[in-house]
């Protein structure tokens, strides 16, 4: 069983770090689909990241086999995993192109609940008392985030309907790809099982994807797409080293917020470059239910952390009374 290093500060400085990538990426990648393809821009942030985890592991010499893949139950595995992965970011991206960068990561804060929701599912595993606040919590907060446009969703196929389920779509195959990774996680390293994932997607998109625009790019569009290709890298390779030092259920609290970090920084950026960048205008409504999205997000990832914080306080309870 892995035991973490308990240094927290770096653990926290390290999740944030993801936190803030995370919730900058839609902004960047919003205005990249106005000259790109989205099939582009993922043949390209999967090739540039095989090459420099491929390249990261080669001088290591860790490189994955794939003679343990013989196994079946390792094979069907690796493929939930990669075709998650891969369905997740086209399908994000899709989904994005219909909507603002502020709505897309908000839904996507589905996908670590429905994650829950499948361990439970799958392992078995119980679901706790504040788990199920957690999930009721967020799932009030997406109501209120998109309070008066509810029922424009729901009764028009509108383009942002489409979006929006493009997105849910995009949490359910990421919640299918972290379930089966974390049992390849018994033979694989999680940068072994990145690197396969990059291959694969490398190879699947880029015969898919139209080139020309690249030939137009400003300096600006790319200094966009080089951000979006390290953040692939940097922002999972930063998730990994919090979960190092760090308990996950803190680690996955902090990742909560990235919807804020958002919403903030598509205002930030909207004023200082309004002519590159379109803040979505939110009403009160909507910033609550923002706020109750990550609040339930949080609370579901730390339900574990305050059964084992009462369970200890009653030991210690009892050693007193024994003492």
């Amino acid at each position: 069983m892995h035991q973490i290093t308990g240094k927290t500060l770096l653990g926290f400085l390290l999740a944030l770090t993801t936190a803030v990538l995370w919730g900058v990426l839609p902004i960047a990648l919003k205005i990249l689909l106005e000259v790109v393809t989205a099939n582009t821009i993922t043949a390209i942030r999967f090739l540039a990241a095989a090459v420099i985890v491929g390249v990261w592991l080669g001088f290591r010499g860790k490189l994955p086999t794939l003679v343990l893949l013989k196994r079946p139950k390792l094979a069907v595995l690796l493929a939930i995993s990669i075709v998650g992965l891969l369905l997740n970011y086209i399908l994000y991206l899709t989904g994005l192109d219909r909507l603002s960068a502020e709505t897309a990561q908000t839904v996507i804060q589905l996908a670590p609940f429905l994650m829950m929701l499948g361990g439970i599912w799958i392992f078995k595993e119980r679901l706790l008392l504040w788990q199920k606040i957690g999930a009721w919590t967020l799932v009030t907060g997406l109501l209120m985030f998109f309070n008066e446009r509810l029922l424009t969703l729901i009764a028009q196929a509108s383009s942002e309907t489409l979006g929006v389920l493009l997105v849910i779509a995009a949490a359910v195959t990421w919640a299918a790809y972290a379930l089966a990774q974390k049992q390849l996680l018994v033979n694989y390293s999680s940068k072994q099982i990145m690197y396969l994932i990059y291959f694969a997607g490398a190879l699947a998109f880029i015969p898919v994807s139209d080139l020309q625009p690249l030939a137009t790019f400003s300096t600006l569009q790319w200094g966009l797409l080089l951000f979006c290709c390290l953040n692939t890298v940097v922002a999972y390779g930063a998730f990994a080293e919090a979960l190092h030092h760090w308990e996950a259920s803190k680690v996955s609290a902090v990742l909560a917020i990235t919807p804020l970090i958002t919403i903030g920084s598509a205002k930030l950026l909207a004023w200082i470059w309004p002519e590159l960048v379109r803040a979505q205008e939110l009403n009160g409504w909507s910033l609550v239910g923002a706020c109750l999205v990550v609040a339930g997000s949080a609370l579901t990832a730390l339900a574990p952390q305050f059964v084992q914080y009462r369970a200890a306080r009653k030991v210690r309870k009892l050693q007193r009374d024994v003492l």
